[in-house]
């Protein structure tokens, strides 16, 4: 029985942590501590989760206070981005082991800073890569092991986020790059990881052009040129393509995410928090597209993309080797669709042979089936019976942010860079 104490208590931290300790892991962890700056979202948690209901509660600024009281092992971290690394530092000053959802941190320097302390404590870092855990990704890092593709020499990762799912970044508190880092951070390191796990390579470098073209003051499909509106009392809201396109005059639509909530939910909700805000407000100071070439120290490629804005949501992947390409495409969230969507697979294409097509065993369950076997690794313990390892730490993390960092900045100052010198090396 390990003690667990969490640092945001958010919809997240409730769906992916706080609820499977109390309803699947029962018999192996125990939320000791809740910290969070809202006390409303301790009060939602339990009336979500009645069993933590005597769960104590602290305040953002109360970390000494709830460690010296509760007595964790462990600290999960799943509070606003930009917040990740003051709980994760001091988590490692008691010795106590971290895990955070991603992105480790908002910047280069804080992953260094943790990298650095992680090497003076007792405890470690873990990541929820969950990405990693689908199981079309495991298999494609199988074929990579097994030799499939012989030394990898590129990858073209293209990934496409839809019009529900990208604008919701630019309603939250992601839409500012001092909260998120940016979504080449907040949203990319996921794709950056998976990337780097599969070819079994550390980034060295990026050069990226990027933009914001569909959303702030200036998005095309702006039905009023003002600032300060909210969805929920939004008089223009009939007007913006963004908004109907989800829902109708008569009723608010459910939609399917395992990312978001609902439409039902703008407008309401915490202390001083709006989910509603409007995408196309001049505050925003991210981008919303990005196009970006990563070069890796075993001499491999990454061309990638990520668009926020498209009429599906998906990506598609090859990744060519001195033996072979591998080649998949996939379609998220398909009630979001407008077509029908196929089965995910796998083609293999030998550098001298006919094309194979792999069909993968599905699994339910949050990120392609990722959430419920992270988590068995997380309050079970690593599978033991897994030939590779998977369960990301704080140098994946580290990585993953850094690329991030190193693309929004090639943006910015109109040059590469390396990402040494993202991360103060």
């Amino acid at each position: 029985m390990r003690k667990f104490a969490i640092c945001g208590v958010s919809n997240r931290a409730i769906g992916m942590f706080i609820r499977p300790m109390a309803k699947t892991f029962p018999n192996t962890c125990r939320l000791v501590g809740m910290l969070d700056i809202d006390p409303l979202r301790f009060k939602i948690c339990k009336e979500q989760i009645p069993s933590v209901g005597s769960v104590p509660e602290f305040g953002a600024d109360e970390f000494e206070r709830m460690v010296k009281e509760t007595g964790p092992d462990v600290i999960i971290v799943a509070s606003r981005d930009d917040t990740h690394v003051h709980y994760i530092l001091k988590a490692l000053e008691h010795n106590l082991d971290v895990i955070t959802e991603k992105p480790m941190a908002t910047r280069g320097e804080d992953c260094r800073r943790i990298l650095e302390a992680e090497k003076k404590s007792r405890g470690k870092v873990t990541v929820s890569f969950n990405y990693r855990y689908a199981p079309i990704h495991t298999r494609i890092k199988e074929m990579v092991l097994e030799g499939k593709v012989g030394r990898v020499t590129s990858v073209d990762l293209n990934w496409y986020i839809d019009t529900y799912h990208g604008s919701s970044y630019f309603k939250r508190w992601n839409r500012m790059r001092e909260f998120s880092g940016g979504l080449s951070i907040h949203k990319s390191s996921h794709h950056f990881d998976l990337v780097n796990w599969w070819i079994g390579q550390k980034p060295v470098e990026a050069f990226a052009y990027g933009a914001l073209n569909y959303y702030g003051a200036n998005g095309e499909h702006n039905p009023k040129k003002e600032d300060r509106r909210h969805c929920a009392a939004c008089d223009v809201k009939m007007d913006c393509n963004y908004y109907m396109r989800w829902t109708s005059r008569s009723k608010e639509v459910e939609v399917k995410d395992d990312h978001l909530g609902t439409v039902k939910t703008e407008g309401t909700g915490y202390t001083a928090y709006r989910p509603d805000q409007c995408i196309f407000d001049s505050a925003i100071t991210i981008e919303d597209t990005y196009t970006a070439v990563v070069k890796y120290d075993g001499g491999a490629l990454l061309s990638y993309s990520v668009n926020f804005s498209l009429p599906y949501e998906g990506y598609r992947l090859a990744i060519n080797g001195t033996k072979g390409r591998i080649e998949t495409m996939e379609f998220h969230a398909p009630s979001r669709t407008p077509f029908p969507t196929p089965l995910q697979t796998i083609d293999y294409f030998p550098l001298f042979g006919s094309k194979e097509t792999i069909h993968v065993v599905q699994r339910e369950g949050g990120h392609g089936g990722g959430d419920p076997v992270l988590l068995e690794d997380i309050f079970l313990g690593v599978d033991p019976r897994r030939p590779y390892p998977i369960l990301s730490g704080s140098e994946d993390g580290a990585y993953s942010v850094a690329t991030g960092e190193a693309v929004w900045r090639s943006v910015k100052e109109n040059r590469p860079l390396k990402i040494s010198e993202v991360l103060g090396n």
